[in-house]
């Protein structure tokens, strides 16, 4: 066999494999794989090919971890959802101790090696708690934001009552998506699977799905971010809250809050507003409620070739949005 004949067959064996590691979703061996072919092809003296494979290479590796969401194995089709976010720290109206906490948490996972260093690991699995609308999903969404890190939403309610009887098994692979692809992971909805083990309406499956959870958290060692979200602190298992490296507790908007959000919404749609009874008719309305409210004003304005926001609109939107709240 000549050396032609060998070169030849390394080069057919390496697009075979190429197209095996395509079809398995297995990016890393693909990536290895591309840049072998470059090697390949440099030595046969297509330095001009070998550098655009190398190009090719090196760009979907530096937009893999924020352009390119991750491909779920089919039996987890539906409860995760992947997103890349483009919210950033400011979109966050809440006190200056809850962005104080959160930065906290980008600043550490940034310095990550020069703690490592010190035998100390960065904040990594988060608690958020508070009413619906307050800003925990958002949280999530910044965070992934602010770390270049993509978002992935599993929708714990899904897991549980869909596949009842395997969840454990499907926790299983959630997890090892978590080790394999850093991301930011959001459990929606995370009291569905974290109640407090005591309750007199739990099951035995459902400690054992627990019980697999809070095992799962402890032992994750990967460099992704876990974030739990939750309406209902009270019904979790005390024993997830020690799983945390830190818990965060969302509460509705005081007035700073809303009219701080309220300008941060209407921007320069903002007209001249009577602040007075904006703040008074928007309590008890929640961060998401508010700027629901913003945006159907807003939406008024435009349809009647208006381009400020009155007092009057914003009322009336805030008025609708009060109605609804009071039905729930």
């Amino acid at each position: 066999m000549t050396l032609e004949s060998l070169h030849k067959m390394a080069t057919a064996d390496q697009i075979k494999s190429l197209i095996r590691s395509h079809l398995s979703d297995d990016d890393e061996r693909f990536f290895t794989l591309a840049l072998q072919v470059a090697a390949h092809e440099a030595q046969q003296g297509h330095t001009g090919l070998a550098h655009d494979i190398r190009e090719i290479v090196d760009k979907s590796r530096k937009t893999r971890g924020t352009n390119t969401l991750l491909r779920f194995p089919r039996d987890l089709g539906g409860m995760v959802l992947s997103e890349t976010s483009d919210t950033p720290l400011s979109a966050l109206v809440i006190p200056d101790v809850f962005r104080d906490r959160i930065q906290r948490i980008i600043h550490e996972h940034r310095q990550q090696e020069k703690l490592k260093k010190h035998g100390l690991s960065n904040r990594r699995k988060i608690l958020l708690s508070g009413p619906p609308g307050t800003g925990k999903t958002l949280t999530a969404r910044v965070l992934a934001h602010e770390l270049r890190l993509p978002l992935y939403t599993i929708q714990v309610d899904k897991l549980v009552t869909k596949f009842m009887g395997e969840t454990s098994a499907k926790l299983r692979h959630i997890f090892d998506l978590i080790r394999e692809q850093r991301g930011v992971y959001l459990f929606d909805e995370f009291d569905a699977i974290g109640g407090e083990r005591s309750l007199e309406n739990d099951v035995g499956e459902m400690r054992r799905v627990l019980n697999a959870l809070l095992q799962f958290i402890e032992q994750d060692d990967s460099e992704s971010l876990i974030i739990g979200a939750t309406n209902n602190p009270l019904l979790l298992d005390r024993a997830l809250f020690r799983r945390f490296d830190d818990v965060l507790h969302y509460e509705l908007p005081d007035e700073t809050s809303r009219r701080h959000l309220i300008d941060n919404v209407l921007g320069c749609f903002k007209g001249r507003l009577g602040w007075k009874s904006i703040i008074e008719q928007s309590s008890d309305l929640s961060h998401s409620e508010i700027d629901h409210a913003c945006r159907d004003a807003i939406k008024e304005a435009i349809l009647e070739d208006k381009n400020k926001v009155d007092s009057k609109a914003l009322i009336r939107s805030l008025v609708e949005r009060q109605q609804t709240h009071d039905r729930k």
